[in-house]
């Protein structure tokens, strides 16, 4: 056996140089790239490795880790799962800045590869700088906060484990089932230390992807399911743009007459004018949508784990008999609330309903009704986003306007606040992965770093990031990551001087307005923050918009523009869409001096009484 002598950490940079994935016949680096910020920890060891293979491997820098992960977490979305990063940080603070990204990409199922620094495996100088002791457990350190948000962990100890661990890791990475992130927690005198590894461990390695076929049983159950239902209803998930099954669900919905409604995952995955089309479901959905939703005697998810906000937490499929069928390449989400499984790809598992259901179609009166549902909603919709003179627009108003100016190309960026509900409800995408909302762990934080993921993935497509200013308070530092890499985006940020929505929430459930906007903060004197000095001093070429006009004007210049450009606008913290939507499970006290929150109460226990719990 030949074999090469290099230190675990040239091994392990050389092993992800050299992994290939092939996507409509075409070989890619399957690592576009590994995002670093050094410290003890990472800098003498990865440091040195990545220097070396600095053209096969890019390193970027950032300036949070929390949001280079987020990057690279979006990157691979705005892929399809096909592509992904790594990303390295010091052993402390570093390293566990990370565990919030890593629990974005566990919840939403997306692959990518965290490998920071760790304490020494020799042990000889512990406790080192950044070292978290356990009293009662010396194999323990604050690494370990990434196994409950980690697809896969392990903790490189001896040179020579590299080898299962990487193999192992980039299995799950790139599994359409068990993807999700990895962690390689890495013993930073390990990563120095040499081995004599098998060359063969370094060939290059071509992966492409898996199709997981459903069993023939789950499929003619549930085409048998089907052909008895007289009003079913199809929720399109996240799973069928990382199949890019888009257009086979487009199709299959066409030909059987079946109204098709999205998740947040899943939205831009249906064409928008499509008349069967009904957009967004559940707390955040259409009124079309959801008036479906609640007749539905057959619902077919497809790629969606069934979550709380398209459910409306179990309260809004309302039929008695109802019935569900759950097409998902993770058994875990396709048997979620006692539905009839079809564990397969969602491509596949639509060609194979499909050829199973023969002649069948919807009764063409429930075709019809969702049509007719659809044009309603979409008149009630151009309501609130219509133009106006509002010295503070609501965001709705601001979404009419980007809309209008915007292209068919155009990716919208977001992830956390009331802007993504009123995304989700009137957003109309002009093409599949123009939709990018990381809505399943709602991460503040996530959506200028995230944008620069998805112009990662999508260079060609303008890159429109739509944040509050609380998030962009947050974590704004990756402007200057974009200005520096190159990688132009528009951000629209939206000031409502606070907290928004969750004051709207807090006051929904009885409360008094406390702690979330500014004003009802306790404070000294009220921050006059200035977001466009503040966007310029990062690097952006930035602007305030003053009315509805001037930011239709505003984006219309920053899209002739080169570098990264900001536009702010202020806007009113209380108004919101109050069409559509549907019933959120958020508990109310059950005793309180408020007469507010009891009469709250009343109303949420009333609310309860309409869940379907455990089926």
């Amino acid at each position: 056996m030949t074999t090469i002598r290099l230190t675990a950490a040239q091994a392990m940079v050389r092993f992800l140089s050299a992994q290939r994935v092939e996507i409509e016949g075409v070989k890619q680096r399957l690592f576009e790239g590994v995002f670093a910020i050094f410290g003890h920890g990472n800098v003498a060891g990865l440091g040195e490795a990545l220097y070396a293979a600095r053209e096969s491997l890019p390193t970027y820098r950032a300036h949070n880790e929390q949001a280079m992960a987020h990057t690279a977490i979006a990157f691979a979305k705005a892929s399809r799962r096909r592509r992904m990063m790594a990303c390295t940080t010091s052993i402390g603070p570093g390293a566990t800045n990370m565990v919030t990204a890593a629990a974005v990409a566990q919840v939403n199922r997306l692959p990518v590869l965290l490998i920071p620094g760790d304490v020494f495996a020799n042990r000889r100088p512990d406790p080192v700088l950044q070292q978290v002791e356990d009293f009662g457990d010396g194999t323990v350190s604050a690494n370990d906060c990434f196994k409950p948000v980690s697809r896969y962990f392990d903790r490189i100890a001896r040179p020579e484990q590299i080898v299962p661990a990487l193999n192992r890791a980039v299995a799950v990475l790139t599994d359409p089932a068990e993807c999700g992130p990895v962690t390689l927690a890495f013993c930073q005198d390990v990563q120095t230390e040499a081995y004599d590894y098998p060359l063969s461990f370094f060939d290059e390695r071509v992966h492409r992807r898996r199709r997981i076929a459903p069993d023939p049983r789950e499929v003619e159950e549930a085409a048998a399911l089907l052909k008895q239902a007289k009003k079913p209803l199809v929720i399109c998930g996240g799973g069928v743009l990382y199949s890019d099954a888009e257009r086979e669900l487009i199709d299959f919905c066409a030909k059987r007459g079946v109204p098709v409604a999205e998740t947040q995952a899943g939205k831009s995955a249906t064409p928008a004018d499509h008349p069967l089309a009904m957009g967004a479901v559940g707390v955040t959905g259409t009124g079309a949508a959801n008036a479906l939703a609640a007749q539905a005697d057959v619902i077919l998810g497809v790629g969606t784990r069934f979550a709380d906000f398209i459910t409306g937490s179990w309260a809004l499929f309302k039929n008695p008999d109802r019935r569900l069928i759950g097409v998902n390449v993770q058994p875990f989400d396709a048997v979620k609330h006692r539905a009839l499984p079809v564990v397969g790809d969602a491509r596949t598992a639509l060609a194979a309903l499909d050829s199973a259901l023969g002649a069948w179609k919807a009764p063409r009166s429930w075709s019809d009704g969702a049509a007719k549902a659809k044009a309603e909603w979409e008149a009630t919709a151009a309501r609130y986003t219509a133009p106006t003179n509002a010295l503070a627009p609501t965001d709705a108003e601001v979404l009419g306007a980007l809309m209008r100016v915007g292209e068919t190309s155009d990716v919208v960026v977001c992830a956390a606040g009331g802007l993504p509900g009123e995304l989700h409800k009137l957003w109309r995408a002009g093409a599949p992965l123009g939709y990018h909302v990381e809505y399943g762990y709602s991460c503040m934080g996530y959506e200028i770093a995230g944008g620069i993921g998805v112009k990662m993935a999508l260079p060609e497509r303008e890159v429109v990031v739509v944040v509050g200013d609380g998030s962009y308070l947050m974590m704004n530092s990756e402007i200057a990551t974009s200005v520096m890499l190159a990688r132009k985006l528009i951000v629209v940020v939206l000031d409502n001087r606070g907290f928004g929505c969750i004051n709207r929430l807090q006051q929904a459930t009885g409360g008094a307005p406390f702690n979330n906007l500014l004003r009802d903060a306790r404070h000294e004197t009220l921050p006059a923050v200035d977001f466009v000095a503040h966007a310029r001093a990062l690097g952006a070429e930035a602007v305030k918009a003053n009315s509805i006009a001037e930011l239709e004007a505003a984006f219309k210049q920053a899209r002739a523009a080169d570098s990264t450009q900001v536009i702010v606008i202020d806007t009113d913290p209380i108004g919101s869409t109050d069409a559509g939507g549907f019933w959120w499970d958020v508990a109310v006290p059950a005793v309180s001096e408020r007469k507010e929150v009891g009469a709250a109460r009343s109303a949420y226990e009333h609310a309860q009484k309409l869940q379907r719990v455990g089926d």
